[in-house]
């Protein structure tokens, strides 16, 4: 059953409209500096997934469920048709969108995702180590990096895992993500939500980095098998995420590919 997302308004107003669908554990909040730069020519919507950001908790969590959710926002702000933008497992959400709502998809931006099946055993052991974090003995978002360090070695991600720690009105601290649900469901948003013979046909366009290994060379035939009107753009000096490695590089491929 769709929910009722949550939004920011990044700006653009009367411009056609975009909208931004963040990653896994990410939030629209990650998008706000380059959202506004692209409201320069779009309204900019950047949407809270469900089970992340400020959007409702909910024990489903499916791509179709995620997908239905992006189509009952539009509807709620009487969007008819818009610019899908998706970055990772939010890549995954606007794929399905676009293959199974086609009608509410103008152009479609995917961002250093493939239309295929994962395995991300280092999600595994990051969830687990946020759970380790005993939220009534930490004073600050700090106190929370220096406990995922044992378990998470990169301190780029334990900066952007504890964004998602936030203090309730009554002082203590708490996750914003529904960690539980999401642990549950890994396997699934590791999938490949798409069925074989699913196929959308509109302006479609991948923006991948370099430096990750998320879309490979050999991905190429199955991507084209599903969005054949696909444009492919590497961004040879950003990794998983080449809006913030490659920022002008990555608004000039957005740009291009709309215009």
């Amino acid at each position: 059953m769709p929910i009722q997302l949550t939004h920011r308004d990044l700006g653009g107003s009367g411009l056609p409209p975009l909208i931004i669908l963040h990653g896994l554990m990410g939030s629209s909040r990650n998008w706000q500096t380059l959202g506004r730069e692209l409201s320069e020519r779009y309204h900019v919507f950047a949407l809270d997934l469900r089970n992340h950001g400020t959007s409702p908790h909910s024990d489903e969590m499916t791509y179709q469920s995620m997908a239905e959710d992006v189509i009952l926002w539009m509807q709620s702000q009487h969007i008819e048709k818009a610019i899908i933008l998706g970055h990772s497992m939010g890549g995954k959400v606007a794929m399905v969108a676009a293959c199974r709502y086609p009608m509410y998809i103008s152009k479609l931006l995917v961002i250093d995702i493939a239309p295929k099946a994962y395995y991300w055993p280092a999600h595994r052991s990051e969830f687990s180590a946020m759970k380790k974090i005993d939220l009534n003995h930490i004073a600050t978002r700090l106190d929370a990096e220096k406990v995922l360090e044992a378990d998470v070695p990169s301190l780029a991600l334990r900066k952007f895992l504890v964004t998602n720690l936030e203090k309730t009105a009554q002082g203590n601290w708490q996750w914003i993500v529904n960690l539980d649900v999401i642990t549950k469901a890994v396997d699934h948003l590791e999938s490949n939500p798409l069925a074989p013979a699913e196929q959308y046909l509109g302006p479609t366009c991948f923006i991948v980095g370099g430096k990750s290994n998320y879309v490979k060379i050999e991905d190429e035939p199955a991507v084209r098998s599903v969005f054949p009107e696909a444009q492919i753009v590497t961004l040879q000096e950003a990794g998983h995420n080449p809006h913030m490695d490659s920022k002008d590089a990555f608004l000039k491929a957005i740009n291009d590919f709309i215009s």
